[in-house]
């Protein structure tokens, strides 16, 4: 009988994804937080990420304020100082996510790891702290292009996470989140209809605002990102191409066709500099 139950419970585990070893702890830096389907139900459990981005600081150009605020914040919390929960806004393509990539391979040889956690499984992370609480690295939960509608799930564990659950926030855990909006959530002109002026002009603000803005105010550290200008554009596009192996003359005849290339995306960023690196450098590799 007791043969039967161990073939049965043997059986039954090949439904439910596998718990990560030690050895896979310890030989990963990055992990995504998944959900499979199985007989039980919905189980989320981590998924070591095999292909690392391998971007550095020395990468990310005319971002230097941002830079360093993160990378001083990570350190503290690296070396266990008091550090701060991190939201990083503005324009697309500008470093946002960049940034935190970057501060994983820094600080991965001190026993950062990085989490990447989609909006949509947000309510998981009250289980994802069970599993990381008790152990001896330090992690960073990287949600990326954070935004939410009205009345999803995932809008009131991201509060609770920051600062508001019943349950202290765990020692080797921070949240840093990416989004293109200052408040996560969509304003409307309507939402100012709650606010109402005193007689000696005091303003209330309406219940409404104030819940839009209550989630981004429990992150400790804003960073905000704009648009480069086009000579930082044009350093950035000389960055990527020296990193291609370009010579100086290759570099100096690409700029005009950088110009055009962003003119035509409507976007002079980071990101459209790194693409445009890459296609010129593909075209004219020797």
């Amino acid at each position: 009988m007791n043969e039967k139950l161990e073939q049965l419970l043997n059986h039954l585990e090949t439904f439910l994804p596998k718990q990560l070893t030690e050895e896979q702890w310890k030989s990963s830096t990055a992990f995504r937080w998944r959900r499979r389907d199985s007989i039980f139900g919905s189980i989320g459990f981590l998924q070591p990420v095999k292909h690392v981005a391998d971007i550095t600081f020395e990468d990310l150009k005319n971002i230097d304020h941002q830079r360093d605020a993160i990378r001083d914040n990570t350190k503290n919390f690296i070396h266990k100082r008091p550090a701060n929960n991190i939201l990083l806004t503005g324009a697309r393509g500008t470093g946002k996510s960049s940034l935190i990539k970057a501060s994983l391979h820094e600080f991965a040889g001190q026993g950062l790891r990085l989490i990447e956690v989609e909006k949509e499984h947000l309510a998981d992370l009250a289980d994802i702290t069970d599993v990381l609480a008790d152990r001896p690295e330090r992690f960073i939960i990287f949600c990326d292009d954070l935004s939410f509608e009205e009345g999803e799930s995932g809008y009131k564990a991201m509060k609770s996470a920051l600062d508001g659950s019943v349950s202290a926030q765990v020692d080797n855990i921070l949240i840093y989140a990416t989004s293109n909006r200052r408040h996560l959530l969509p304003e409307y002109m309507k939402d100012n209809e709650g606010y109402v002026h005193g007689d000696v002009g005091e303003i209330h603000p309406g219940e409404v605002v104030e819940e839009k803005i209550s989630l981004s105010e429990r992150f400790g550290l804003w960073l905000s990102f704009y648009p480069p200008k086009q000579d930082e554009y044009l350093e950035m596009v000389t960055h990527w191409l020296r990193h291609f192996g370009l010579s100086d003359e290759q570099v100096e005849s690409a700029r005009a066709e950088a110009l055009v290339w962003a003119l035509e995306r409507g976007s002079r960023s980071g990101r459209v500099a790194w693409q445009f690196a890459k296609h010129w450098a593909g075209s004219h590799a020797v």
